[in-house]
């Protein structure tokens, strides 16, 4: 998966082996969570499979969280420093190791060009297959975590690897899809890739896992304060998140990172000064669909100082839907300037 112009994304190639085992088809496997992680604090699935037909694009409710020819679930980390605390990839279902890859580094297309990846868009990655003739694939892998062998026989939850940055990817997440008999099928569903979002299906989860991974329309990822303008990038990677603010740096700027934001969204960033004022603010709604989205607010420095004490940092993000109004942003950050 990669960056389009715009923070929006791009298809990334799930096939990792061109050639299908000969099996009977039948029932879909039950299918359970595919990482260790708490989904909606920890984790968010940025991307579903497309289901709009057409050049058109659409999740499994008709939102945009997808991009047209999207074949797998995106679930995502915030950034580089969440990918190496460690997030443990699981196998979704019992089955047979069928095929690994392993060995590519874990960096983002931003640097490597497109070109770097060809034909390896996966990444580092694991294909399972699981009985009636189903596949599931594990992609974007983090590079020497990969905990099986082709050939095991391995359980449900059986650890495979860790979230990486392999592959055609600007952010550390897993790719997981489902494939029945070499055809993409959308595990919220049941349904075929491109066969209408608006259609009637079954999801395959287990009970617990289609509750951890409940729709969420877009949500926050990062936010904290630096002492410069960040930029995205810089952030995902870490190198942008200051830990503290001293008196004399050259601008106070308040920042948040969000995901899954529509156009026309409405957004307030403010900060709020140590005597309980409005020290900086700007509104504003989202001109189009964001994948991904920065938005900050500060000033530059003019006198000597910033004055001592506690700022308070708030960013909210409302969207308008069927006349009421629904809070899909609302972050909270302080820091003290000593």
């Amino acid at each position: 998966m990669k960056g389009r112009p715009g923070l929006a994304l791009i298809p990334a190639v799930l096939l990792l082996f061109l050639a299908q085992d000969v099996q009977a088809s039948g029932p879909a496997p039950v299918l359970e969570l595919p990482l260790d992680c708490e989904m909606g604090a920890h984790c968010v699935v940025q991307n579903y499979v497309d289901l709009a037909p057409g050049p058109e694009a659409g999740d499994y409710t008709c939102g945009p969280l997808t991009y047209d020819g999207h074949k797998g679930t995106d679930i995502r980390v915030a950034g580089l420093p969440e990918m190496e605390a460690g997030v443990a990839v699981l196998a979704a279902a019992p089955g047979v190791v069928r095929a690994i890859r392993e060995g590519m580094a874990d960096v983002s297309t931003k640097k490597t060009g497109a070109e770097a990846v060809k034909s390896r868009e996966a990444g580092n990655a694991v294909v399972i297959t699981h009985e009636g003739g189903w596949k599931t694939q594990y992609s974007h892998m983090k590079r020497g975590s990969i905990a099986v062998s082709k050939g095991q026989l391995i359980e449900a939850g059986t650890k495979l690897g860790l979230i990486g940055l392999s592959g055609s990817t600007e952010f550390p997440h897993l790719e997981f899809s489902l494939r029945h008999e070499g055809k993409t099928i959308d595990p919220f569903t049941g349904r075929g890739a491109q066969s209408g979002c608006a259609a009637e299906g079954e999801a395959l989860w287990s009970p617990g896992a289609r509750t951890a991974l409940v729709y969420r329309a877009g949500g926050p990822l990062l936010a904290g304060f630096a002492p410069r303008v960040p930029e995205l990038e810089r952030l995902i990677s870490g190198e942008d998140r200051a830990g503290r603010i001293a008196q004399d740096d050259p601008a106070l700027v308040f920042w948040a990172v969000s995901y899954g934001l529509r156009k026309d969204d409405k957004e307030t960033i403010r900060i709020i000064g140590p005597d309980g004022r409005v020290f900086a603010e700007a509104d504003s709604s989202l001109p189009k669909n964001k994948a991904q989205w920065m938005r900050f607010v500060g000033k530059r420095l003019k006198a000597d100082r910033w004055p001592p004490g506690v700022y308070r940092g708030e960013y909210r993000v409302t969207r308008s839907e069927n006349g009421r109004e629904t809070v899909i942003v609302e972050t909270l950050r302080e820091i003290e300037i000593r």
